[in-house]
């Protein structure tokens, strides 16, 4: 049960993170906000924030395979 509820907590972590990250390098994030228009920031923002994704995808991935592999190991024995 506890280990469910942490479990449960850390994807949540994982999914409310990058609405309040900045991904952005301070020499980006200087030019874009002198433009008037502040799309191009909010795009290359979001666009740093979709490629962050994915290495924490195949780490988990990796960490999901390991533990399903002890798990099936205990089972066995």
């Amino acid at each position: 049960m506890m280990k469910n509820l942490l479990f449960a907590i850390l994807i949540l972590s994982f999914l409310l993170i990058p609405e309040f990250a900045q991904a952005q390098c301070s020499m980006c994030r200087a030019v874009l906000e002198s433009e008037a228009d502040q799309s191009t920031a909010k795009g290359i923002n979001d666009g740093i924030l979709y490629l962050m994704i994915f290495p924490y995808l195949l780490i988990g991935g990796v960490g999901y395979f390991i533990y399903r592999s002890r798990k099936k190991k205990s089972d066995i024995s």
